[in-house]
């Protein structure tokens, strides 16, 4: 399968991979198959290029907006992704915290019971791996 790369999509990977990080992007694209490569495109080119290259707001307020929206939907691989993500933008795990206690109060203790859980478990295995 030839996986075409639009300028779109260039620009987008490049941010991609500084906020989630060179290797898991790399490995998500490099295995997208005939099934989601189109998926694989549309993320990229969209999402991280239209937006989060759009001059509106900074990467940090950006992974503020994520965390919450992400935590408020409980999807747990994107939550513990976008918590790296995160730090890498520069929030710290007192802001993080923040984010997961204003979403307990408005989208539920049980999305934040489970935001906290998996920050635990991200901090811990930054702490264990570097």
């Amino acid at each position: 399968m030839e996986k075409k790369q639009s300028d779109k999509f260039k620009c987008g990977l490049e941010t991609r991979r500084a906020v989630l990080g060179a290797e898991y992007v790399d490995k998500a694209v490099a295995t997208a198959d005939d099934f989601n490569w189109e998926m694989q495109q549309l993320a990229t080119g969209y999402c991280w290029d239209e937006i989060w290259n759009h001059p509106g707001l900074d990467r940090r307020t950006r992974s503020f907006l994520n965390l919450a929206m992400i935590s408020a939907l409980n999807r747990p691989q994107e939550i513990k992704l976008h918590i790296r993500g995160a730090l890498k933008s520069g929030l710290t795990k007192d802001e993080i915290k923040e984010v997961f206690l204003q979403v307990c109060i408005y989208c539920g203790v049980p999305a934040a019971i489970e935001s906290f859980r998996l920050a635990r478990e991200v901090f811990q295995e930054i702490e264990e791996n570097g």
